[in-house]
């Protein structure tokens, strides 16, 4: 039954619908349909181009073009027919093979012709590499390039405030100041090597019939090298051969593929959340959008909504992708069902990580820097120049260092005029002690925007 986006269970496809048609196009059934038609076809071709060529030498030339176009590209794959004809089998794949069948006997192909259609497969030898296609696309056409899009904005805000002084909190206490550029360059940094890691993945499928053995081929073709010939075709797929596996390829890399995407998003989790401290301490402000409402009844919130939609879609999808890596490898003996039913469920976890990139995305487009405030926070913290200046007394060789600065700085407020008071009494040279009395908190950045500008420079590389 058709139902408006409004009616949906999923919020995937209703609230959010408008945003994952790229998703849903790939990881849909109709998507899982459309790659196994591809891969029934793409196999059929190398058969006719070897093992079956002298059977199929005289296939007509339209069963050949169809058969050419929908392995290159099978949107114009007739999902509805396929789903009709699997509503009287009651199983998917060999819907697809019936409608492929109909379709080449309307081309002219002859029922000897037709019997190459699926030869030797069992049903996993199709959805292993549908599914591979799925998340090959996935990665290459969404996530490595929203990915990239993230990084990219990150980047951009950490060179402009690369200099940009803040007081840094560890523990949620005053800290050691750093800068606001170095802050975002470092989440760059772990953002790019994550990515890096999704990108390695290998992505593997195979072909080899019923139990992995190609018991079915070698009992009808003993003479051709299936092992090689399977594998130049997994290859032809774009996709690594796995030639140990029982009916299904033990999905490993898709365990890895979730948990390199993971931890992609733990990242991204991590920024969302300090972002939104940040926006709380009013660090950054919002670019205002004239019709958004904050609140029902406070009407002059402006809610970092971006952050916290980008922090509950990437929770979502990490508890289903850490599902997936659990669960995926693991199959009784040859082959249980269990990972079916798993398995259409990766686009509802690809789909919350696109969301919640674009979220962020949002959001990092619409921040901006408070400077006034953020050099407001940094010059009532005094206190922070107390690890620099009983840093400076080690180096002189002055006793007790840190005890005296714990003594004079822990617990009680610290200004200007007390720090400098302290430094004057200390016993050190006059050009270090006219230093330490010149030294700031806005001041006290150390490296920080040498890093900050060095990570763009080698995110470049």
């Amino acid at each position: 039954m058709a139902t408006s986006s409004i009616d949906a269970l999923s919020p995937l496809d209703g609230r959010y619908a408008a945003k994952l048609a790229a998703v849903r196009y790939l990881f849909s059934e109709a998507g899982l349909m459309r790659e196994r038609v591809r891969v029934e076809c793409a196999w059929f071709l190398a058969l006719a181009a070897g093992p079956a060529a002298p059977a199929l030498a005289k296939l007509p030339r339209a069963a050949k073009d169809l058969l050419a176009a929908l392995s290159k590209d099978p949107a114009g794959t007739d999902v509805a027919a396929i789903k009709k004809i699997e509503a009287r089998t009651n199983h998917d794949v060999k819907a697809v093979e019936i409608w492929l069948r109909t379709e080449l006997a309307k081309r002219g192909a002859a029922a000897a012709e037709l019997e190459w259609l699926h030869f030797a497969c069992t049903s996993e030898d199709i959805n292993n590499l549908a599914y591979a296609l799925m998340l090959k696309r996935a990665r290459a056409e969404l996530l490595l390039p929203m990915l990239d899009t993230i990084g990219g904005l990150l980047d951009s805000l950490a060179h402009r405030h690369a200099a940009a002084p803040m007081l840094a909190r560890t523990h949620g206490q005053t800290a050691t100041p750093t800068t606001v550029g170095k802050e975002l360059a470092n989440v760059a940094a772990r953002l790019q090597t994550q990515r890096a890691g999704i990108e390695r993945v290998g992505i593997l499928g195979k072909m080899n019939g019923a139990v992995g053995n190609f018991n079915a081929h070698v009992a009808a073709l003993p003479h051709v090298d299936w092992l090689g010939f399977s594998q130049a075709f997994v290859e032809s797929l774009g996709m690594a051969s796995n030639a140990y596996t029982t009916q299904i390829e033990p999905h490993d890399w898709i365990a890895e593929y979730c948990h390199a995407l993971m931890r992609a998003n733990t990242v991204l989790l991590d920024l969302a959340r300090d972002l939104w401290s940040y926006i709380s301490l009013g660090y950054f402000k919002q670019r205002l959008v004239e019709d958004e409402v904050g609140s029902s009844t406070m009407p002059h919130k402006v809610n970092p909504i971006d952050f916290e939609n980008a922090e509950g879609n990437l929770g979502l999808a990490n508890a289903l992708l850490g599902h997936f890596a659990d669960k995926l490898p693991v199959s009784r003996l040859q082959r249980d069902l269990t990972d079916s039913t798993v398995l259409r469920n990766l686009g509802v976890a690809i789909g919350h990580s696109v969301l919640s990139y674009g979220s962020l995305a949002a959001g990092l487009g619409k921040i901006e820097l408070d400077q006034a405030r953020v050099a407001e926070d940094l010059d009532r913290a005094w206190e922070v120049l107390g690890e620099a200046v009983q840093t400076v007394m080690r180096a002189h060789g002055i006793p007790e260092a840190y005890d005296r600065l714990k003594s004079f700085t822990r617990g009680r407020p610290v200004d200007r005029d007390a720090m400098r008071e302290f430094i004057a009494s200390l016993d050190l040279p006059a050009a270090e002690k006219e230093r330490l009395l010149c030294l700031e908190p806005k001041d006290y950045v150390g490296l920080a925007p040498v890093l900050a500008k060095r990570a763009r420079a080698e995110s470049e590389t």
